[in-house]
């Protein structure tokens, strides 16, 4: 399983990464897709991202059984706490 989130990025990006995944919300993506193709899809959204902010949840081999990648400038953050990855989020989001 693999999951997309996407804030503030182009409307043609999201409708790039439609041909792969299903569109929940706006932003939101899901698919069962291979490795290959989901690192292809995350380099194209880091490329076209244009300001806006991405988070890739993918399946692991690890104790929570899933991976987070971030890229852009969102207020939500992935902290590693002992191996386990927490979100963390800024003060500046409440405000």
């Amino acid at each position: 399983m693999v999951v997309f989130l996407m804030e503030k990025v182009p409307i043609s990006l999201r409708g790039e990464i439609t041909r792969w995944m299903l569109e929940l919300r706006p932003g939101v993506f899901v698919g069962n897709i291979s490795a290959l193709v989901r690192e292809k899809l995350w380099e194209t959204i880091c490329q076209r991202l244009k300001g806006g902010a991405a988070m890739l949840l993918h399946s692991a081999a690890n104790e929570q059984g899933y991976k987070i990648r971030t890229f852009g400038d969102s207020t939500r953050k992935v902290k590693d706490f002992d191996g386990l990855q927490l979100i963390t989020i800024s003060e500046k989001a409440g405000k």
